[in-house]
């Protein structure tokens, strides 16, 4: 017969395995949010995509135009077509790796960590914005913080705090992920934890048979009035894509 010492400690080892499992789960959903909200727009293969982007400054604006192949997470190509003095320079990334190719100068630069830090095309992206696809998934801890019913969808609020070893400029990251995988905003904190950069997402539509985050704006929190909006406007996706795509010989002869 157990005495009922004997069962305290069953029922107290029953909970805190309860909670282990629950622990367990609620990061596994994290982490699904995360790869779902990546993969749905870079496509669960590959992808094709066609943009526009807008830099605005409180006394100009500039507006051009870009391709992008994706293929998994890991490789990239971004090319702009428009105007015509940008048109032809590039950005490959290969896993960890990325180089840039300027065709004016036919130089082509591989880019070290210390400089992924900086702005990408004068825009408010910095390069490392656009090499992270599976950073979140490798080098950060992530849990969810918070839930919400908004519009017929559950909203999801992901914490992302890097590993003590982790190659990441950042303190922290907040991402807000709908169910279906749409990302609806993403927070950049510096290491003392006060938030530096927004991307929110502005308008969703179907598109390339996915629903999909459409126009998205990047923002510097302490300087109001400059931001950077890059508009999908064309897609496809899971597409047949040769492996010459990303390849440091297509970034500079245009070959896709």
């Amino acid at each position: 017969m157990k005495t009922p010492r004997c069962t305290a400690r069953l029922f107290a080892g029953l909970l805190t395995a309860l909670a282990a499992v629950g622990l367990q789960a609620e990061e596994m959903d994290a982490y699904a949010l995360v790869a779902g909200a990546l993969d749905l727009v870079r496509g669960d293969e590959s992808s094709y995509q066609e943009m526009s982007m807008l830099v605005h400054r409180p006394d100009w604006e500039r507006s051009s135009s870009m391709v992008s192949w994706s293929r998994g997470r890991e490789d990239a190509l971004m090319r702009f077509t428009a105007p015509p003095k940008d048109a032809g320079n590039a950005l490959l990334k290969q896993g960890e790796k990325m180089w840039t190719y300027t065709p004016k100068l036919n130089r082509t630069i591989r880019l070290p960590y210390s400089m992924r830090s900086q702005s990408w095309a004068g825009s408010d992206f910095s390069y490392d914005d656009l090499s992270r696809a599976d950073n979140l998934l490798q080098h950060y801890a992530l849990r969810i913080t918070e839930t919400r019913e908004e519009d017929g969808h559950t909203i999801y609020t992901v914490e992302a705090i890097p590993h003590d070893d982790a190659p990441v400029v950042w303190g922290k990251e907040i991402w807000v992920i709908r169910d279906d995988y749409v990302m609806l905003e993403q927070g950049f904190y510096d290491q003392g934890m006060e938030q530096l950069k927004r991307m929110r997402t502005l308008e969703i539509q179907e598109i390339g048979g996915r629903v999909v985050p459409t126009r998205m704006r990047m923002e510097k929190l302490d300087e109001p009035g400059r931001w950077t909006e890059i508009v999908i406007t064309s897609a496809e996706f899971d597409i047949e894509l040769p492996d010459r795509t990303f390849t440091v010989f297509a970034l500079k002869a245009g070959a896709s």
